[in-house]
């Protein structure tokens, strides 16, 4: 058997943790992740996809692992060739929609309404983070369905969560109700950060926690652009005027351009720019993704 597939010692740590949320297999051309009773095939060419399909066949019978239906998503070279997964084996007349569970949370996961289900996986670690440093109050930048807000809430912080999206941020509402978590001490802005947080500048409003996980490009209704490699900075630098004297940002990014190395020297830059110090943390390596797979992040710990 294919030695990228998880050893069965992983699949009885996660069970035991409650979480079903996983990679299960990561090879050159693609990879296969687990989102509740559903598996999600990522792929770059087609022969991948087939021989993932047969091995995660032949891999979940030797394990004893039980899964209902495969969905896979081609995955292209620009974003805007982007497409919704596509349902490869199960029934096509059951509802697109499930739920995962993430350490006994629950997150709503969506295969019909755009290339990704709704969790991002190789966000586990930073989210097991929150919940350990437990915030009095959490600026989520680009929400997208509030995974980081529902682990904030969940120990008690109020939070506070911008997207573009108004779909994105129901969902995220959605699952606050989920995890049958109120939402009035949480706020929810569809607009684009940038504006937003020079607005709370301004209104002189201050976060112990704020997570800085931006897409790699997108694009406001009005036209206006982001690009992380070009804009990350000018945010971190908004970011950290409003971060208390002993908060937490954390940067985070999938950008291939912008790994470990190059976030720091942009922290460090930053910082200095701000006038302010901190400290710097890695999360740990996730046992399910090899090294330098998924997003590269930094917690800074401002002093």
């Amino acid at each position: 058997m294919n030695s990228g597939w998880i050893d069965p010692i992983l699949l009885r740590d996660f069970r035991a943790e409650g979480t079903d949320a996983y990679r299960l297999c990561t090879v050159n051309d693609g990879w296969v992740e687990r989102f509740g009773r559903d598996i999600l095939i990522s792929f770059k060419r087609v022969l991948a996809r087939e021989r993932l399909v047969a091995e995660l066949q032949s891999w979940a019978s030797s394990v004893g692992f039980e899964f209902g239906r495969i969905f896979a998503r081609f995955i292209p070279r620009k974003n805007e060739q982007r497409e919704p997964p596509r349902l490869i084996f199960g029934d096509p007349g059951e509802n697109l929609q499930t739920i995962a569970t993430e350490r006994h949370l629950r997150f709503g996961i969506d295969f019909g309404t755009g290339y990704s289900p709704g969790l991002f996986l190789d966000q586990r670690e930073n989210r097991r983070y929150v919940r350990h440093i437990s915030p009095r109050r959490l600026l989520n930048c680009f929400a997208y369905t509030c995974s980081f807000s529902v682990s904030a809430a969940y120990v008690g912080a109020a939070t506070l969560n911008i997207d573009l999206s108004k779909k994105y941020l129901t969902r995220g509402r959605e699952n606050f109700a989920l995890n049958c978590l109120p939402t009035i001490d949480h706020r929810f802005i569809t607009d684009d950060v940038r504006t937003v947080l020079s607005r709370l500048v301004r209104k002189g409003e201050k976060f112990d926690a704020i997570i800085l996980d931006p897409p790699t490009f997108s694009r406001s209704p009005e036209g206006k652009r982001f690009q992380v490699e070009h804009d990350f900075e000018n945010l971190l630098i908004d970011a950290l005027g409003l971060a208390e004297r002993d908060g937490r940002v954390l940067v985070s990014t999938n950008c291939s351009a912008l790994r470990e190395h190059a976030l720091e020297v942009m922290a460090r830059y930053c910082l200095k720019a701000t006038r302010r110090a901190a400290t710097f943390h890695r999360p740990a390596q996730l046992p399910d993704f090899p090294p330098g797979a998924g997003a590269s992040s930094i917690w800074l710990t401002l002093r």
